[in-house]
């Protein structure tokens, strides 16, 4: 006999009160509630380099917002994703809610993986986020130290960038941003 679980939707996540471990973080996918490990040191560190490279680009050209985790991102009824970074251009502000955190698909978002989210960031939430129309989707790898970008094209992601060590990447949606992986990763030498 097979046992039907029911979904949770993204109002009944929002009104789940959760424990104040600060070891977990939640999302919510394809109606599960998902428990995440709080992030590794390096993990930190290298969502702090990035963002701080790519809020300083985004300000100087006043392209629009950066945030970072816990930031829901309201996808559908039942997905409530919280990326480790994402952009809202500014002539897509209006997806912002103060409440809810982002309704809609952000123009970017960035995903740090690490051994326990490997499989759900590269295939999953990629999925996740090219049927929900996110422009572009970076993939970090802090134990390759490379960084991969997709791009949005007919609905489907394409490789536009493939950065490693101490080499560059570019972004469509930042558009003139050249990305030096050692400023992010530290040099290769290290």
């Amino acid at each position: 006999m097979e046992v039907l679980t029911a979904k949770m939707t993204v109002d009944e996540f929002f009104e789940v009160e959760l424990p104040d471990e600060a070891s977990y973080s939640y999302e919510l996918l394809n109606g599960q509630l998902v428990r995440r490990n709080a992030p590794s040191g390096e993990h930190q560190l290298v969502q702090s380099e990035l963002f701080g490279n790519l809020y300083i680009f985004i300000s100087q050209k006043n392209l629009g917002k950066l945030f970072s985790a816990p930031t829901s991102v309201v996808l559908s009824e039942f997905d409530a994703p919280q990326p480790d970074i994402l952009f809202l251009k500014k002539e897509n502000m209006h997806r912002y809610d103060p409440d809810w955190g982002i309704k809609g698909a952000p123009d970017m978002v960035v995903e740090i993986v690490s051994p326990s989210s490997f499989k759900n960031d590269r295939f999953d939430k990629k999925q996740l986020y090219e049927t929900h129309g996110v422009s572009e989707y970076w993939l970090v790898d802090p134990t390759y130290k490379s960084i991969e970008v997709f791009t949005l094209k007919n609905g489907q992601y394409h490789l536009h960038a493939f950065g490693v060590g101490d080499e560059k990447i570019t972004s469509t949606i930042l558009e003139g941003l050249e990305l030096e992986l050692s400023k992010i990763f530290g040099p290769q030498n290290k």
